[in-house]
């Protein structure tokens, strides 16, 4: 009898779902792309000091217009120059900083407004839904570029005020995802229980509903951030964001924009920074539904 117990194979334990998540995570291609482009983006921008050669805001009109260095140029500039002589390189760099800080920023305050929206229309349900629905509605009939450009023309193009613009105007999918998330958890014994159990209110949103929809909360603000980082971009190129001299990627196409037939990597460099940047964003939230997922989709 203890021979047959010896002999039988130890039954493995099963994984926690956190290290499930993490193994799932580990072997999630998309996600690993995703993350570590964006991680080493941040790095370069927290670091831009100390890795861009020269000042971006220092013109040498003696020194414009330089080919990268691929193209024939010199290593003194290795991306070249722009119409008024700035170091390319400089500036491609400290421009992920303006793209990453207006993402983040711009996404954090439509994250605080939709999230307060879609919790409170589905904790509380009846006229609070229905106000908060109106609001959704209301938002989703304004196409969110018309209303920017209005706005921004406005009051004048700033990083300021682009930011601002950017995160009232992004908090409508916080709010209908969260919305419907909020009401599946409200609807567990666990939050009945705690009810019952007179647990106030703060605490019952902060400890028991807001941990159980954070997966949706951070899927959401990820492709939020790269939304925010293509209006950015857009309403630079128009001329109504980002304004000169500040390193802008948007900014930086839309100044090359004149030369696209004589000098195409003035477009080309900006555009293929922007469009790694959104790309790895976009594939990173993906990622982080997949693996957050209980079915753990591939």
């Amino acid at each position: 009898m203890s021979s047959l117990a010896t002999s039988a194979p130890a039954q493995q334990k099963a994984p926690s779902p956190r290290e499930a998540m993490f193994l799932r995570a580990k072997v999630h291609k998309g996600l690993l792309f995703g993350f570590g482009v964006v991680l080493l983006l941040v790095l370069i921008a927290l670091a831009a000091p100390l890795l861009a050669p020269h000042d971006p805001y220092h013109q040498d009109l003696l020194s414009r217009m330089q080919p990268p260095v691929f193209l024939g140029g010199t290593w003194e500039h290795p991306l070249g120059t722009d119409h008024l002589g700035r170091d390319y390189l400089s500036r491609l760099i400290y421009g992920a900083q303006v793209s990453l800080l207006i993402g983040f920023v711009a996404a954090l305050i439509s994250g605080v407004i939709g999230t307060a929206m879609g919790v409170a229309a589905g904790y509380f349900g009846g006229r609070v839904d229905l106000a908060v629905t109106f609001l959704i509605n209301v938002r989703l009939a304004m196409p969110v570029v018309l209303v920017a450009l209005a706005v921004v023309a406005l009051f004048g193009g700033s990083l300021f005020v682009v930011i601002t613009v950017l995160g009232l105007l992004l908090w409508d999918r916080f709010a209908v995802v969260l919305r419907g998330a909020t009401m599946q958890v409200r609807s567990m014994e666990y939050v009945a229980a705690g009810e019952i159990l007179g647990t106030p209110l703060i605490r019952l949103l902060f400890k028991d509903i807001l941990p159980n929809i954070a997966n949706h909360l951070i899927v959401i603000a990820t492709l939020e951030m790269a939304h925010a980082i293509i209006l950015e971009a857009a309403l630079s190129f128009l001329g109504l964001g980002v304004q000169p001299p500040i390193p802008s990627w948007g900014l930086m196409i839309s100044e090359g924009k004149e030369m696209l037939l004589f000098e195409p990597w003035l477009i080309a460099i900006p555009g293929i920074a922007l469009f790694l940047l959104v790309l790895a964003i976009n594939m990173l939230g993906d990622g982080l539904r997949d693996v957050t997922a209980p079915e753990g989709r591939n």
